[in-house]
């Protein structure tokens, strides 16, 4: 398994549970089971949106990009992390944990642009509600959505392409249930710098920029709400907002805990840290896609009456 600087690395080894395999069969259950919930509650929202020709509106077309991509994230990563806890040391070959932490770099990448796309639309819903139509017509939401892939793609072919020029030496063991960046970063037998300032760099793109504008964003809405006078009229502009600030406090919480830090190699970190890390990794990356549609949901009345009605339940009124 050991190489010189000069070798091929051609495997790593995935440790996750395996020091706690009791741990391993509870998790594997729990997180079988919430992948499901994330394929069949995300599926069905993408499908409701699709189906009824009154959802094909701005912000459900983001809302079901969303789905989407908490769908490939989960996707690129769970079933290694369940044949993580059916194997004591599970191997993956070099290009395959390169594969893998791509794409889900590249889909956290995507959803933390998205989301900040998201906030622009409800700004411009809440402050321009006239001018709405024009403002963010398809020529505008359509570029928004791909501009929000495209930055998370690219983020995601440079941080796995740094990381591809690092060398491994003898050691490949990952202490993390999947081919997660900083674990890399934590094993690579040499000056790892670039690949720090890179990580600042993206962290400023992909997270702080958006945060920026969502922070802006609703900064602007609540100042508008406060000046429309009635209650109702209050209530009705900011109902779609706390799903979208719920997400937002769940996936950019976890994150910021995750990436904001980006941490050089060094030997003081024990392996229960590097257990704690995996594990909020874990709750990020399965919990808040298995949330989304349900919070999006509860929520949206068009989407509660549109989910409902594919259930077979036609006789709704608007006040669901």
């Amino acid at each position: 398994m050991g190489r010189t600087n000069d070798s091929t690395l051609t495997e790593f080894v995935l440790v996750g549970l395996s020091v706690h395999p009791k741990l391993q069969k509870v998790f594997f259950v729990l997180v079988l089971w919430m992948y499901l919930m994330i394929l069949l509650g995300n599926g069905v929202l993408i499908s409701v949106i699709i189906y009824y020709s009154h959802l094909h509106t701005p912000m459900h077309f983001f809302l079901c990009n969303l789905s989407f991509l908490d769908i490939c994230y989960t996707s690129s990563s769970v079933p290694l992390i369940l044949d993580s806890f059916l194997t004591v040391r599970k191997r993956v070959s070099f290009s395959g944990c390169m594969v893998q932490m791509f794409l889900s770099f590249a889909m956290g990448a995507t959803e933390c642009v998205l989301l900040g796309m998201m906030a622009l639309d409800h700004y411009v819903a809440i402050c321009y509600p006239l001018r709405y139509p024009a403002i963010m017509s398809k020529s505008a939401y359509v570029p928004m959505v791909a501009g929000s892939w495209i930055a998370g793609i690219v983020d995601s072919v440079v941080q796995t392409s740094l990381t591809m020029q690092l060398p491994f030496c003898a050691n490949n063991v990952i202490n993390h249930f999947v081919c997660e960046i900083l674990a890399l970063l934590k094993l690579a037998c040499a000056d790892i710098s670039i690949n720090v300032i890179s990580m600042v760099g993206s962290n400023l793109i992909v997270l702080v920029i958006p945060l920026l504008v969502i922070s802006i964003s609703y900064i602007f809405i609540v100042a508008a709400s406060l000046r429309i006078p009635s209650t109702e009229g209050k209530h009705k502009a900011f109902s779609t907002c706390p799903a979208h600030l719920t997400v937002v406090v769940i996936l950019y919480g976890t994150i910021f805990f995750m990436y904001a830090k980006p941490k050089s190699k060094s030997t003081t970190g024990t392996n229960n840290q590097d257990i704690v890390e995996a594990l909020i990794s874990l709750f990020y990356g399965v919990m808040t896609p298995m949330f989304n549609p349900l919070i999006y949901s509860l929520r949206s009345k068009d989407v509660k009456a549109a989910w409902k009605n594919m259930l077979g339940r036609k006789n709704f009124s608007d006040g669901i």
